[in-house]
């Protein structure tokens, strides 16, 4: 099986960001093999930023595992 690109490095909570109401605030790290780091904020609970961080990463290496399979084609 092929090993993860993205993963997430932390998520944590936070304070809302500027214009932003509401509590329950975190903000997430994303890397990729070191070389790319994303960060974001999300407002919810741990477990729904947790879940919706995990879509993201999944999102994100389906994305860079196509991307390698055309490179190979090519």
């Amino acid at each position: 099986p092929m090993t993860p690109t993205y993963e997430i490095v932390s998520i944590k909570r936070a304070e809302p960001p500027p214009n932003a109401d509401g509590t329950n605030w975190y903000q997430y790290v994303i890397a990729s093999d070191n070389t790319n780091t994303i960060h974001g904020c999300r407002q919810g609970s741990l477990k729904a930023v947790t879940s919706a961080v995990e879509a993201i990463v999944a999102q994100l290496n389906e994305r860079h595992a196509k991307k390698r399979k055309k490179e190979k084609k090519s």
